[in-house]
């Protein structure tokens, strides 16, 4: 796995939400790294597959500070298919709506576009569990990576947003999981 520490269609596509972050930026930032590298090394991608699993990548959590919500997927939809028609990128809109939304998919993703979609899911459970769920990658490479781009207080913040979430709505405690 080759670690690029910046790649600047992700710091492109992510500067404007620093702001609306805030404080958690960096573990955003460190996460979508983290987990576009890990999608990335699941399997062998032209450069066309690579944009848009960087564009998905980069919006895929962004509801959750734009509706401070843990109920996050749904509002992560619209900024990413505004990204794509301001770019004339209408036609990858399927694909990516799908990655974002099925990110959190508990079984595998079987549906259109299945290739992109499942190995994204993948990428995010590989680095969301720490390499725990690792799909075959090596332990060493993910260390390795983790060690390039830190964690940055990412797990910790969704820790707590987690459990403020579950003190609000006991009865669904993880509105972002689908079956």
């Amino acid at each position: 796995m080759k670690i690029e520490t910046e790649i600047p269609l992700l710091e492109a596509l992510l500067a404007p939400w620093k702001e609306t972050i805030g404080d958690e930026y960096m573990g955003y930032r460190n996460h979508v790294y983290r987990m576009v590298h890990c999608c990335l090394a699941l399997g062998n991608y032209s450069d066309e597959e690579r944009q848009k699993i960087l564009i998905a990548g980069a919006f895929h959590d962004i509801g959750i500070w734009i509706e401070d919500t843990v109920d996050y997927i749904e509002p992560s939809v619209p900024p990413a298919m505004a990204y794509l028609r301001d770019n004339g990128l209408e036609q990858w809109s399927d694909e990516i709506r799908l990655m974002i939304t099925e990110h959190h998919k508990v079984r595998p993703y079987r549906g259109e576009h299945a290739r992109l979609v499942e190995s994204f899911r993948r990428g995010d459970l590989v680095d969301f569990t720490c390499g725990l769920v690792s799909f075959g990658l090596d332990k060493q490479e993910l260390k390795a990576l983790r060690d390039a781009i830190p964690n940055a207080g990412f797990h910790r913040a969704l820790g707590q947003r987690a459990w403020r979430w579950f003190l609000k709505h006991p009865l669904n405690p993880t509105p972002m999981m689908k079956w």
